[in-house]
């Protein structure tokens, strides 16, 4: 088999997450540990920092990489879900895997694997883990699936373990409340190992927090928040400037309104990480931050996908789709609105999610493009609308994804503004498009 032949097979064979939703979430560490057992352990053959939250999760992993390589170390990153191909969740220095190694680990470990009966994502681990070692990574950032306590990526001993906020997502699997979220978030404490909390203003999550830290008896427990390392934020065109209590003046690329809070959760793991023996400078703390989307290519953080030209509307994006997010992206829309300009909004969501709890974010005095990407998973452009119009957000329903941002494109000015969101799938979809034309 090639490689789409062999990512096509596991889709088949696997229950995936990001497509089938409950049906594929497999919680538990038993399977992860039996095949990290047939494997050989490869987990344990480099260092690890674990990085767990609602939000957030992708950037502070990405950021904290793109430190780690500044600093000279042989860095692997594994975050999910992808945007395009499924090598962007596992990378070494910024390169996704070879996708002849996919095809070649699928033939050799899958009939030995299969037994366990793991799912997509479980399975992926297991791969991540065994690249790593064979590229003998110094250390590896590992972004939690979907929980902590029972996420397959939780067989790792890191040398730090951030969380970087709660907020309320994955409420089936997880719990219904903000303390029994956090307790599964914290499920990914070690004993003597410090945990970084990014973002905590809820006092019940905070005791929950400390209760568990006792558990599982961590060296050090750290709200980033009750002790800010940054001290103030200027917000650029492009960027973000953050002046740091013990770090000098930050630069970064990733502009959204909850990148301060990331930076903030990002740079405390790093004084644990020299804490623990890392050699991480000032400027390459800086370097880090400022080159993070080329050294990790990370995408999908308020991302700019066209800028504004004499015949085209300016186009973002961001894969934020809960409540956590839009309490950020809501404001950044009004902003939009508040500079004169006309917003267009490409808009879906997966069935889920809370809804409610994102559209009441969302600005009425803008046009929408409700539409449904082809998953089992997605809510109805026609039912997400119905839900929309409660809101008095008003629009058209598209048969495609490709439909409803053809039409935004064709309706806005050059001084216009579109926005894609709501989900990974709309924003990928609409990047695949951009990427062919």
């Amino acid at each position: 088999m090639n490689y789409q032949e062999t990512l096509s097979f596991l889709y088949a064979q696997l229950p995936v997450f990001e497509t089938q939703g409950a049906h594929a979430y497999k919680p538990g560490l038993e399977r992860c540990e039996a095949m990290d057992a047939t494997l050989g352990h490869p987990h344990r053959k480099f260092r690890t920092i674990h990085v767990a939250g609602t939000n957030g999760k992708g950037s502070c992993s990405h950021t904290l990489a793109a430190i780690l390589q500044s600093a000279g170390y042989r860095v692997g990153l594994f975050t999910s879900p992808h945007l395009l191909d499924f090598d962007e969740r596992i990378r070494v220095d910024g390169e996704p895997i070879g996708h002849d190694y996919v095809v070649q680990w699928v033939a050799a470990h899958y009939p030995a694997l299969q037994a366990e009966q793991p799912s997509f994502f479980e399975l992926a681990t297991m791969m991540a883990f065994c690249y790593f070692a064979e590229q003998r990574v110094d250390v590896a950032v590992i972004e939690v699936g979907l929980g902590g306590r029972l996420d397959s990526t939780n067989i790792v001993t890191p040398e730090v373990s951030v969380i970087t906020n709660i907020s309320f997502d994955h409420m089936q699997f997880l719990g219904d409340t903000l303390p029994q979220i956090a307790a599964e978030k914290a499920g990914i404490m070690k004993a003597d190992v410090p945990c970084v909390i990014g973002e905590c203003t809820d006092d019940r999550v905070h005791f929950t927090f400390q209760q568990n830290a006792q558990l599982h008896r961590v060296s050090e427990l750290i709200f980033a928040n009750e002790k800010p390392q940054v001290l103030w934020v200027r917000h650029g065109i492009g960027h973000n400037e953050y002046e740091t209590l013990s770090d000098g003046t930050l630069w970064s690329p990733l502009v959204g309104e909850c990148q301060p809070h990331n930076a903030n959760t990002i740079i405390w793991a790093v004084h644990k990480l020299r804490e623990r023996g890392f050699n991480i400078s000032e400027e390459q703390l800086h370097d880090g931050f400022r080159n993070v989307l080329t050294l990790t290519h990370l995408r999908g953080r308020w991302e700019t996908l066209q800028e504004a030209s004499a015949t085209q509307p300016k186009v973002l994006c961001d894969t934020g789709h809960n409540e956590g997010c839009f309490q950020y992206i809501g404001p950044q829309l009004q902003e939009i609105l508040a500079n004169g300009q006309r917003l267009h909004i490409v808009f879906g969501m997966v069935r889920d999610k809370d809804i409610s709890a994102v559209l009441k974010y969302l600005p009425t005095d803008a046009r929408y493009y409700f539409c449904n990407a082809d998953t089992p998973r997605a809510l109805p452009a026609g039912e997400l609308r119905a839900l929309a119009n409660e809101f008095q957000l008003n629009g058209d329903c598209y048969a495609t994804i490709a439909d409803a941002y053809r039409s935004a494109l064709a309706n806005a000015t050059p001084q216009d503004v579109v926005f894609v969101g709501g989900s990974n799938f709309i924003v990928c979809e609409v990047m695949r498009m951009e990427k062919n034309s």
